[in-house]
């Protein structure tokens, strides 16, 4: 395509328009998601006994982790799909559908052979009760069976956010979370199946929304079955895996990071883990609206690669980082002035409070340090760069625990925090370093 581009597509109204009508769907979808778990949560709570809470949260704990892993079967298509939809290349689009899908499935169905080994791993890392672990086992071994379907979400949700359509993952997502509470409603309080009934609840509405997806697929885009020589082929198939890989090293360090903060939180006494559990709340919640722009990042960033469009290209960098600071700068206003009623709506523990007040500055600093690394993770994503994004990762991952080792000794729980906010600050400068480096075409 002819590097002449004309005002009217590259107009700043139209951009920002689209960006906000990607990302409304996509943050309605992040912040509807949690209540899957919650659903399972609040049920739970009313089956008799604390062991059933604890049971159902190592069950979810056990699955996160399992399924956080494998995010890349998202990211990976979203990017890639954004490119064919831009080059207008349907057997392309079509060829990325049904590689993810085919890797997706594969991997659940592996889980599902591997479930007994992995139940007893998992629950193992995790030293939980005696009765609590009895009936977390009994949840994972029911839940384990949509595996290929909660796998296939992903690749569907990034597939139909690379089409540039986000609002189908969210009605999706929609109808997922009302056929959990129904489902599991009726089985566990009117049959009174109990944790069991728990389980085959969200299994029901893991697979009905997985089904959704693929009839919604079929009925609008008919995504014609490429010959299995074409899925399958050479070049193809290792860029596929090459991003994926990627993607999966970084989310590991991702995973690295999470869990060194939240074992060194867990050294300092419940009072402390407790603290930071908390004003990680504020973390979470920025991030699900951070996300929403980092997917619409995704897909507009993806569709402009592949059409050849640089200087539109350019324009949508430039404007996504101007939109995703000025919500940065609201949320920072925001948790300065209301950050403390907020954690009193989240907590009603006095000492908790006063540990988390003690901490609550470098809560408040997170939007501004983070920002930067969710847009530009959304556009190397969009732009398949994911070699960037696991150095900068490395990078970013090797300073935390650095700043870690070095502020530890003398500023404790403070220094963990401050190794966090570097963590987060050099992410995004290393990839806003490497996105201007490559303004001149494309970040490689």
């Amino acid at each position: 395509m002819a590097e002449h581009e004309s005002s009217t597509d590259s107009s700043v109204k139209p951009l920002l328009h689209n960006i906000i009508a990607l990302s409304l769907p996509a943050i309605a979808s992040n912040l509807v998601t949690p209540l899957l778990g919650m659903t399972d949560v609040a049920i739970a709570g009313h089956l008799g006994g604390a062991v059933f809470l604890a049971a159902i949260a190592v069950g979810g704990n056990m699955f996160n982790l399992l399924y956080w892993l494998f995010g890349f079967l998202r990211m990976g298509s979203s990017g890639l799909t954004a490119q064919a939809f831009g080059a207008d290349d349907k057997m392309r689009q079509a060829t990325v559908l049904y590689q993810a899908l085919t890797v997706a499935l594969a991997i659940g169905v592996a889980f599902i052979i591997m479930r007994t080994p992995l139940c007893g791993m998992l629950l193992d890392m995790m030293e939980v009760e005696h009765r609590a672990a009895a009936m977390a086992a009994e949840y994972f071994m029911t839940l384990i069976w949509g595996a290929p379907a909660m796998l296939g979400s992903f690749v569907m949700a990034g597939w139909f956010l690379g089409m540039q359509n986000s609002k189908v993952t969210m009605w999706i997502s929609i109808l997922t979370v009302i056929v959990n509470i129904a489902v599991s409603l009726t089985l566990t309080l009117a049959l009174n199946l109990g944790i069991y009934g728990l389980a085959l609840g969200t299994l029901s509405a893991q697979w009905i929304g997985f089904t959704a997806s693929v009839i919604v697929c079929g009925l609008k885009y008919s995504p014609s079955f490429p010959r299995f020589i074409t899925i399958f082929a050479g070049t193809n198939l290792l860029k596929f895996f090459r991003i994926n890989t990627d993607i999966f090293l970084r989310t590991l360090c991702l995973v690295g990071v999470t869990l060194w903060f939240t074992r060194t939180g867990a050294m300092q006494g419940n009072e402390i883990l407790a603290a930071n559990a908390l004003l990680m709340q504020l973390f979470t919640l920025f991030s699900f609206f951070m996300d929403g722009f980092a997917f619409s990042a995704e897909a507009i960033c993806g569709k402009y690669s592949g059409a050849g469009r640089h200087q539109a290209l350019k324009q949508a960098c430039r404007l996504l980082i101007s939109t995703s600071a000025t919500l940065a700068l609201i949320f920072t206003a925001g948790y300065a002035t209301l950050g403390t009623a907020l954690l009193e709506i989240l907590c009603d523990d006095l000492s908790t409070l006063a540990a988390a007040r003690e901490y609550e500055v470098w809560a408040i600093s997170i939007p501004l340090a983070g920002f930067m690394a969710f847009v530009c993770d959304g556009i190397f994503i969009g732009l398949t760069a994911t070699r960037s994004m696991l150095l900068s990762m490395l990078c970013a991952t090797a300073v935390y625990f650095t700043v870690y080792m070095l502020a530890w000794p003398t500023m404790h729980n403070h220094g963990l925090w401050l190794a966090f906010l570097c963590y987060l600050a050099v992410r995004g400068l290393l990839l806003a370093l490497l996105l201007a480096k490559g303004s001149r075409g494309e970040v490689a």
